[in-house]
């Protein structure tokens, strides 16, 4: 499977039907080996690897929270994924959250978690 970072469109679509789906080997299929995932400035991730994404993604399901994607958008090279998050503890119904997804070479190299829109736009270079 070859891409290049202008196809960003077509990984939003199987992003958002992964997540959409909690498919997480089709999610981990997006995944670069080597991806990343943490807090916006974090320089130690929380997740270094492919492995440690699926599982951290896994953990949640596991736990009984479930996200619904309300909306993914498509830059050169970022998506701006947004959440509406059910089931996480000591929240009570809905919150909203935001990935920001850098696309390399056709997989997914990093996730930053926002739990502001404007952030998360702002990070991923979108309006």
């Amino acid at each position: 499977m070859t891409h290049t970072d202008s196809d960003a469109g077509a990984i939003a679509e199987r992003v958002k039907a992964a997540l959409q789906s909690a498919d997480l080997d089709a999610f981990t299929e997006l995944l670069d080996p080597n991806v990343q995932w943490g807090a916006p400035d974090d320089n130690a991730p929380s997740c270094q690897n492919r492995k440690q994404v699926v599982r951290w993604y896994q953990r949640g399901r596991d736990a009984g929270v479930r996200a619904d994607v309300v909306e993914i958008v498509a830059g050169k090279d970022h998506l701006l994924v947004g959440l509406q998050v059910r089931g996480r503890s000591g929240e009570g119904g809905a919150v909203e959250r935001w990935q920001v997804m850098t696309i390399r070479a056709g997989r997914v190299v990093d996730i930053r978690a926002f739990d502001d829109r404007t952030e998360a736009a702002a990070r991923a270079g979108m309006s």
